[in-house]
């Protein structure tokens, strides 16, 4: 064999060993270049970066500008329990259970699809869950609740320590910047120098926890990190446990909905079973999931393949010739082309990679809606049975605790997924079996509720759900000061009527004294 074809038969064989790599080579263990901004580490306000950084600024704006829609999420900020009328007020595929399930807790006020990354002030100042009607001003709801809506949460940490967390969330609505200190730069970067570095007081406490540190963790790990700050589950620490309020993430058993609900099993006041609200319906102690994204894509398909949540979200993309991460924060189906996607699938087309996301969403869907009815029918069951007064099984009240116990754990399970924002592509396997154990906890619920009543409840449970207990449409705040409203609906009468009060706060600005 001469050189020629002995160099070409090497180069055949180099170029094939690339290409067996797949996603392997995508950069991101590179080093990324060294900046001086000029701008103080802990600036936190987006636009001073327009000028140091124009082209990723300019990425950064079409957060403000996107409206765009898929099958199952977007950014029209719709009531996510309307199935009835359409954008921007409701959306086809809405579960028009969640206020029901949610009765008692600030949930049941209003729940929204989210919009970009830049109105999560905005949005938050605006939501009926936090009281904007108390005469007081105060929004009987912890400073907590601002842990992911701003990088301003480090200066206030700095002044306030632990302390914060229990201090009354309306005490800072207006002293924010809300379009120029929401969710941005400072959110990820170091300012001063453009460094990844955290600024999420729990998941400092999850790493020191774990025995990781930052500055030893891989680039990649570290991408995807920026998106646990708050792309997570969480919960705020029952005072027997530490400081009030202050934000954990409930990881120390592992990232799976069980191993998440053993731990919070020991997690609650005198170290017993944590939970966010009683159901105004059946009593039963809830846990609210939030939005475990992070969790779930971890020992997905692409989480366990090592691909970053950057590498989804934030796909490289050039802009005046120059190559740059996106920092339009969206769904890789936005994009007509499918980019995102084909930096790794190249051999398949837009509408394939588009067709398999839309079919493993559609399953997890279907299955979510039969996880939420069933888990309404378990309150219902348990609800029937805490008020029945017939004849009872002899050891009714370990039934009735199991019941209860399988109406919580199959909420939760059911809110695992219907609060994580992929429907079900970052990990369809964990999805389907979350949302099985779901359906089989709250089944379970209306058996032991069966036994424990002799059958009793039966005649009352049977049926359809829709029919028993039907979705409530509409709720608010306001709407619960009108004893009307609640004598509307079987599961509203359960509610006490509220003082009737006028607007306090209109966004950030206190309208009344």
């Amino acid at each position: 064999m001469n050189n020629n074809i002995k160099y070409m038969v090497l180069g055949i064989a180099l170029m094939g060993a690339l290409a067996a790599t797949g996603c392997d080579g995508v950069e991101t263990e590179l080093k990324t270049p060294q900046f001086k901004t000029g701008l103080p580490d802990k600036d936190l306000k987006s636009s001073d970066l327009e000028k140091v950084f124009p082209r990723q600024y300019a990425s950064f704006l079409r957060n403000n500008e996107d409206t765009v829609m898929t099958e199952y999420k977007g950014s029209v900020p719709y009531h996510k329990n309307d199935d009835k009328n359409p954008l921007p007020k409701g959306f086809k595929n809405a579960q028009p259970y969640l206020k029901n399930l949610w009765l008692g807790y600030p949930f049941m006020y209003e729940y929204n699809e989210t919009r970009g990354h830049t109105y999560a002030i905005d949005d938050f100042v605006h939501i009926d869950r936090i009281n904007r009607y108390s005469p007081d001003g105060s929004g009987n709801m912890p400073a907590t609740c601002w842990n992911c809506k701003t990088p301003k949460m480090m200066e206030w940490i700095a002044e306030h320590g632990d302390k914060f967390w229990a201090m009354d969330v309306n005490q800072f609505r207006d002293k924010i910047d809300v379009k120029d200190e929401s969710v941005s730069c400072a959110t990820c970067h170091d300012t001063s120098n453009m460094e990844l570095r955290l600024y999420s007081e729990p998941l400092k406490d999850w790493l020191n926890r774990s025995g990781k540190k930052w500055e030893n963790l891989s680039r990649n790990e570290k991408r995807s990190l920026m998106c646990a700050q708050c792309h997570v589950e969480y919960y705020f620490t029952h005072p027997d446990n530490g400081p009030k309020g202050r934000p954990v993430f409930p990881w120390d058993k592992g990232y799976d909905p069980e191993q998440m609900y053993e731990y919070y099993n020991t997690h609650g006041p005198k170290n017993g079973p944590f939970f966010d609200f009683v159901h105004a319906a059946s009593g039963v102690k809830i846990i609210k999931a939030q939005h475990p994204d992070y969790e779930t894509w971890i020992n997905g398909p692409h989480g366990a393949a090592g691909v970053s949540c950057a590498d989804c979200h934030m796909p490289y993309e050039k802009a005046e010739g120059k190559k740059m991460s996106s920092h339009w924060w969206t769904s890789p189906l936005k994009d007509p082309e499918m980019r995102a996607c084909r930096q790794c699938h190249a051999d398949k087309t837009p509408e394939f990679l588009r067709d398999r996301v839309k079919s493993t969403q559609e399953k997890a869907f279907r299955q979510l809606l039969k996880a939420q009815e069933a888990s309404v029918r378990g309150h219902e069951a348990v609800r029937l049975a805490n008020a029945y007064t017939g004849e009872k099984a002899a050891n009714y009240d370990a039934l009735m605790n199991e019941a209860r116990e399988m109406v919580r754990k199959g909420q939760f399970f059911w809110d695992y997924v219907s609060a994580e924002n992929s429907m079900g592509f970052h990990n369809p396997a964990k999805t389907l079996d979350t949302l099985m154990t779901s359906l089989e906890c709250s089944n379970k619920a209306v058996d032991l509720t069966i036994q424990a009543t002799k059958g009793g409840i039966v005649p009352a449970i049977s049926g359809d759900i829709k029919q028993i207990v039907p979705p409530i449409l509409e709720h608010s705040r306001k709407l619960q000061q009108d004893p009307a409203h609640l004598a509307s609906h079987p599961w509203l009468k359960l509610l006490p009527v509220l003082p009737k009060n006028e607007m306090v706060w209109d966004g950030a600005q206190r309208v009344a004294k």
